[in-house]
């Protein structure tokens, strides 16, 4: 099983991401573009496993209260000058770095590994050619996101909204001809208490 863990998006944000994508996707449109339904937050992709039963009983073990985030501008990947993935900036209060690093530590001993650095969370919103964010050898950055970019320039910074999470949840991913199919296998409540923390510029 392909398997990730992740914050849902509600439903209202997701709207006004699909509509902003749906503006852009015109001017881009031999590029990948990712299903509004597939909308989500990622706080650790595990990749190949067999290890479901484990990776479930392991996350039980988190405990964290309920976090915001917020979702504001857009950008690309590697740079604007050469834009291969297109993608909308996230935000969140300390507990959403906190939970992402709890996620981590408990997943660690049982083989998975988080990436380095700190956690940095997006959300993809269209992909070109091998859609890393690094060319593979002879590969070109997309026109289209580069008609793209030139729109994001002359608009105002968007803002989509902000919400607060109650839960993180983990998914299957199955790789299909039309794109992955993600189903929800588990969900695990955020209700430890807590005080009101700003969230992190």
């Amino acid at each position: 099983m392909r398997l990730f863990i992740a914050l849902d998006i509600n439903s209202d944000i997701r709207e006004r991401i699909a509509a902003f994508r749906d503006e852009m996707r015109r001017l881009a449109p031999e590029v990948r573009w990712v299903g509004s339904d597939t909308f989500h937050v990622t706080l650790q992709f595990l990749g190949e496993t067999k290890k479901l039963d484990e990776v479930q009983r392991t996350l039980q073990q988190v405990k964290s209260p309920p976090l915001q985030i917020a979702f504001r501008g857009a950008g690309f990947f590697p740079n604007p000058k050469a834009p291969r993935v297109f993608w909308v900036g996230i935000t969140g209060d300390q507990h959403l770095q906190g939970l992402a690093t709890k996620i981590g530590g408990v997943l660690s001993p049982h083989g998975f590994e988080r990436d380095a650095g700190p956690y940095k969370p997006h959300l993809t919103l269209a992909r070109s050619g091998s859609g890393r964010p690094k060319p593979i050898l002879g590969e070109r950055a997309a026109p289209g996101l580069q008609r793209v970019r030139a729109k994001l320039a002359a608009l105002s910074v968007p803002d989509f909204g902000t919400m607060t999470a109650h839960e993180f949840c983990l998914y299957e991913s199955k790789l299909t001809p039309t794109g992955p199919r993600y189903t929800k296998l588990a969900r695990f409540p955020l209700s430890q208490p807590s005080v009101d923390v700003p969230l992190i510029s």
